[in-house]
């Protein structure tokens, strides 16, 4: 199957799942994550802001700004077709809806991060398989920046719900993978 068709069936089956449903799913996907080894060692944690029917990171970000880590989240550039790693250190006040209706800090909140300060990127995806390998949803944003991540070695975790995990990814080389994938 080809990579649009796989994208309409899975945003299909996000929009048709039950909030109450995605937000117990999106717990325990949290609780999983929270209690891994890299994650708790982790000084600062990149976080993708959910959108559509994606593992709901909200109050994974809440969560992880009170335990005193650093949090950073994507600011999507258009121009430049890429991502910069932005410090946030308030989820109420600092974001806006920013290109394509996903939330990213307002201009006068950007605080760029090195990318040898990030110790954990959480990876958005519409889909994956069991080797980690993930459509996203088809901009190449995502897949451009974890080239960089994936060059210093900074582990990578993919958050995703059962329906989203498929037998088979189709992949390009210039995909990268998710280096762990943590479902419910």
């Amino acid at each position: 199957m080809d990579k649009q068709r796989i994208r309409e069936q899975i945003k299909k089956k996000l929009k048709g799942q039950k909030e109450t449903q995605r937000l117990k799913k999106s717990l325990a996907i949290k609780k999983k994550l929270f209690s891994q080894k890299q994650f708790l060692q982790a000084d600062t944690v990149m976080f993708y802001i959910a959108k559509d029917g994606e593992v709901e990171t909200s109050e994974m970000i809440k969560d992880t700004l009170k335990m005193g880590k650093k949090v950073v989240v994507p600011m999507t550039l258009v121009k430049e077709k890429k991502i910069i790693p932005s410090r946030l250190k308030d989820f109420e006040k600092e974001l806006g809806e920013g290109p394509y209706g996903i939330y990213q800090p307002k201009r006068k909140f950007m605080r760029k991060v090195l990318l040898k300060s990030i110790n954990l990127v959480i990876v958005p995806g519409l889909a994956f398989d069991s080797l980690g390998n993930r459509l996203g949803r088809g901009g190449g944003y995502f897949d451009r920046f974890l080239a960089k991540i994936k060059k210093r070695n900074i582990p990578m975790f993919g958050l995703a719900f059962k329906q989203q995990i498929l037998r088979q990814v189709p992949v390009l080389k210039h995909d990268i993978p998710v280096t762990k994938l943590i479902f419910a």
